[in-house]
């Protein structure tokens, strides 16, 4: 029985696991509530809050945590498992002195999570982390013990990006976009946020309820530095913590059968400059993975800023990966069914699994975590006589940085102390850049509606 107490928009509360996570051992328990250096405790109380704080109208993880400054998550065990005891917890996580159900559901796939990457990934040695083939092997097992890969049937996952911050004709556009994907049976991946992440997977769940679907996959993945911006939404009933955006990027990529890309901000330029730099490595030439970009008409400047960007620092092979259209739902589903098809028939013709894509090629340069730094966001290389997968591995970086800086707690912190991150680079690709982030500033895709946006890097010579 889960018990709670009111105060004011703060509630202590005791509340059981449900489903994720019953028993831990003396040791894990231990390693939880360690406050010091090498503990878990401010992971886990971090992740905790983020996810007890769904729904807020911050992107700033600084905002949050300060607001809730006061929280505090213990353990407690009983003879049929254990209890989390929660002291000044956000309110809005609970109705009528018990928390929803959903939210207890992502609270225990948080300890779940963090307790195996500890001690299953980090702590237990099986896993190089500096070795390419172990970092795909380590992904695997975090999605494997989270039960993601459990299903049993045709292709029919797809992944949606976007940004967070999208206007209201845009995240409409998004659930008419699930709702036409639902109705042909798919199922629905997102960075589990808010915006262009909670749209298609709400859209999903009428199309499914309309067609008698039950048991319909709304997956979120997410890592500990951007869950407190975009705690998982409602909707999500399968949530996943990677260990860093780089291993989360990986897991989208090996799990999607498809990837539907929205109209986003910093965010979702990474995601794509990570995805074509990948796929341009001639190993994944003949790796069918079909990419929607796809907006309302309204959108559509928005692509051609992003189309435009990617050829002129990339090369035009770059947009022969991905295809665009606008303002077209069910195309977009349609597209995605048919080849879901090409999709099956390779995989079960290279006996690989329908799960998990062990044959997609990622390179260290899109494996290894990329520190957000204002020394390393200087020294990221912008050349454009680099090889193409080098440059596209940079640009993702760079645009990593920008999202560190927008919403992450260290960024912000690192930005107040030290102002704007610097970036530097070969002259034609400023210029790209300059034109690139400054119509994501004037389209407000770098913040929530009704935020302010004040720029976190400085373009320089």
């Amino acid at each position: 029985m889960d018990t709670s107490v009111l105060v004011s928009e703060f509630v202590d509360a005791r509340v059981g696991p449900r489903g994720s996570l019953e028993n831990l051992s003396q040791d894990e328990i231990g390693k939880l509530l360690d406050t010091g250096q090498g503990g878990l405790y401010p992971l886990f109380r971090k992740c905790a809050l983020a996810v007890l704080n769904s729904g807020a109208g911050t992107d700033n993880a600084k905002e949050i945590f300060d607001r809730y400054k006061d929280f505090d998550v213990a353990i407690l065990r009983q003879a049929w498992g254990v209890k989390l005891e929660m002291h000044n917890a956000p309110a809005a996580a609970f109705v009528d002195g018990q928390m929803i159900r959903g939210i207890k559901e992502h609270l225990f796939a948080v300890l779940r999570d963090v307790v195996f990457i500890s001690n299953e990934i980090i702590a237990s040695g099986r896993f190089d982390l500096n070795d390419s083939a172990s970092i795909t092997n380590a992904v695997f097992h975090v999605l494997r013990n989270s039960r993601v890969l459990d299903y049993k049937a045709r292709p029919n996952l797809v992944v949606c990006w976007g940004g967070h911050s999208i206007g209201s004709d845009e995240y409409k556009y998004t659930k008419k976009v699930g709702y036409e994907m639902g109705l042909r049976g798919l199922d629905v991946c997102t960075g589990c946020g808010p915006g262009a992440m909670k749209g298609p997977m709400k859209g999903a769940t009428i199309g499914h309820a309309k067609q008698r679907i039950e048991g319909g996959r709304y997956i979120g993945v997410t890592e500990p530095g951007i869950i407190a911006a975009e705690p998982p939404n409602p909707i999500v009933n399968q949530l996943v913590i990677l260990p860093d955006i780089e291993k989360r990027l990986e897991a989208f990529v090996r799990l999607a059968h498809g990837i539907v890309v929205f109209p986003g901000g910093a965010g979702t330029a990474e995601e794509i400059l990570y995805l074509i730099g990948m796929l341009l490595d001639p190993a994944n030439q003949d790796q069918p993975f079909p990419i929607v970009f796809t907006g309302p008409k309204e959108s559509a400047a928005y692509f051609d800023h992003i189309k435009m960007f990617i050829e002129a620092t990339l090369g035009a092979e770059a947009s022969k990966r991905f295809t665009v259209i606008i303002d077209d739902p069910a195309e977009v589903a349609r597209y995605m069914v048919r080849h879901m098809a090409v999709v099956r028939e390779f995989r079960r013709h290279n006996s690989d699994s329908y799960n998990f894509n062990w044959l997609l090629s990622v390179k260290p340069d899109f494996q290894h975590p990329f520190e957000v730094t204002h020394e390393s966001m200087r020294a990221i290389e912008l050349d454009r006589k680099q090889p193409t997968h080098e440059l596209a591995a940079n640009l993702r970086r760079l645009f990593s940085g920008i999202v560190t800086g927008n919403v992450k707690e260290s960024g912000i912190k690192a930005i107040e102390k030290h102002g704007p991150y610097e970036i530097a680079g070969d002259p034609q690709i400023m210029k790209l850049l300059d034109d690139l982030l400054a119509a994501f500033v004037a389209q407000r895709r770098m913040k929530l509606p009704g935020t302010t946006y004040k720029p976190v890097y400085r373009l320089v010579a």
